[in-house]
């Protein structure tokens, strides 16, 4: 049992079987709070803490997983590419759209973290919110944060992202597909997409091109507008 637990495959089987209870659990229930992500991560836990397995026993096949989140991140261009003319008549509305959209995300950041007197540590963390997880953590040790720490802000940001967005929307009776899509792919990354993509094809391929953007603006303007916070609150 040991040898199986310090292999790659345990991890990765761990993960499938966490996953696929999420699904069906999301499924049954359709309640947008049941996320098959945070349910896997419960679940994984959970079975972790109760027969005293190491993390970095199932991390092993973590590590594989996290690996194919690149190429996986790739395959978004897929609905992008059926959408394209679209994007070319939006062009200047959508980089707007997600130029505002990360510079806000990063100043309510820091201006709540300072309001509530987190550390800097913190709030270095999570900056990076609103990425997708690959980035968000190369970010999170360029600016000093903790990794493990933006995985969670990130994951959480996604699932509240996609419960809340929807709902948003209906309330302030915004109908337009693409600025639905921009706005998700902006602040909840991959999760956001992911439930763009249930909603409609052009909402899932504006969204897939405001998660990569986005991913780029951040990494570009995170690292100034953070020095520019500290100069002015000393």
């Amino acid at each position: 049992m040991n040898n199986l637990i310090n292999t790659g495959v345990f991890g990765i089987l761990i993960s499938l079987i966490a996953y696929e209870i999420g699904m069906y659990i999301n499924k049954k229930t359709n309640i947008s709070i049941f996320n098959p992500l945070l349910i896997a991560i419960a679940l994984i836990m959970f079975f972790l803490t109760s027969f005293h397995i190491k993390y970095e026993s199932f991390n092993i096949g973590g590590d594989i997983i996290s690996f194919f989140l690149y190429p996986a991140t790739v395959a978004l261009a897929v609905p992008l590419y059926k959408e394209f003319s679209l994007f070319k008549k939006n062009v200047i509305p959508i980089f707007t759209g997600i130029l505002c959209g990360c510079i806000m995300g990063i100043v309510c950041i820091i201006a709540f973290s300072k309001f509530f007197k987190l550390s800097n540590v913190l709030i270095q963390s999570l900056i990076p919110k609103s990425i997708t997880t690959p980035i968000g953590m190369a970010l999170s040790k360029q600016l000093g944060g903790v990794p493990s720490i933006t995985v969670i802000a990130i994951i959480m940001t996604g699932i509240l992202g996609s419960v809340v967005g929807p709902f948003l929307f209906k309330i302030l009776k915004i109908k337009d597909k693409v600025a639905f899509g921009v706005a998700m792919g902006t602040s909840s990354h991959a999760i956001g997409t992911a439930k763009t993509m249930e909603i409609g094809e052009i909402e899932g391929a504006m969204s897939g091109l405001a998660m990569a953007i986005s991913g780029i603006v951040t990494v570009l303007i995170a690292p100034v507008l953070w020095k520019i916070a500290l100069m002015i609150l000393k």
